[in-house]
């Protein structure tokens, strides 16, 4: 009969991996919003090195988009592996290439076993899709792996398509939207919390509210 505790030890323990995409259109360059975006991002990187995983191993992977496509950044490794990144901001908003590119990775049982935890897809941005998007989206979300996923996003300022987004998280109070960029460090706070949350609970696969106080509504900085 197999030991549980070796078979433990063989294994290691279980990745709960965490997909972060952001925005880095040419409107990201407006009011500081790429330069508070950096600066977050990094500060988000660097406060999830210093957290207790206990039973999991967080994985981060970063993706972008601006220009014409989407790209992926940062393979899915280890947090303690993860060095800083910096962007500029140009181009268009191609979301719905992010979100096929992320569904892939999901999808990729080589890359996220299936003994890992359920993802959780992190998305940040400030405009509207520039790409064919809906039915990317709704693959994401509705189909295979990836539908299980713990989606988080950020809308930022007026031009922000907040319909879209309402409907890629996966709880209302999981989508918060602000005018003004330096509510982004905010939003990686609070991202922040939702992961370690999950890294201290007896069942990170269980729903984890991201801001209690919310009443299952959107959320304005």
């Amino acid at each position: 009969m197999p030991n549980p505790i070796n078979e433990f030890i063989i294994q290691g323990k279980r990745p709960l991996p965490v997909i972060v995409a952001v925005d880095r259109s040419g409107s990201m360059s407006d009011n500081g919003k790429i330069q508070a975006l950096n600066l977050a991002l990094n500060e988000f990187l660097s406060s999830l090195k210093n957290e207790d995983a206990g039973r999991a191993e967080l994985q981060i992977a970063i993706f972008s988009f601006g220009d014409a496509s989407a790209s992926f950044d940062q393979p899915l490794v280890p947090v303690s592996q993860i060095q800083g990144v910096a962007y500029s901001a140009s181009g268009g908003t191609p979301m719905g290439d992010v979100f096929q590119k992320i569904k892939a990775l999901i999808e990729d049982t080589a890359a996220i076993p299936h003994r890992a935890y359920k993802p959780s897809i992190v998305l940040l941005t400030d405009g509207q899709p520039t790409d064919e998007y809906v039915q990317p989206l709704a693959a994401l979300v509705n189909e295979g792996r990836s539908a299980k996923a713990f989606r988080i996003a950020m809308a930022i300022g007026e031009d922000a398509d907040r319909n879209m987004l309402a409907k890629f998280v996966s709880s209302p109070e999981y989508l918060v939207t602000s005018a003004d960029a330096r509510d982004i460090k905010r939003f990686f706070q609070f991202v922040t919390m939702s992961v370690t949350q999950r890294l201290k609970s007896q069942s990170p696969n269980a729903p984890q509210p991201l801001l209690p106080s919310a009443g299952g509504q959107t959320i304005s900085f």
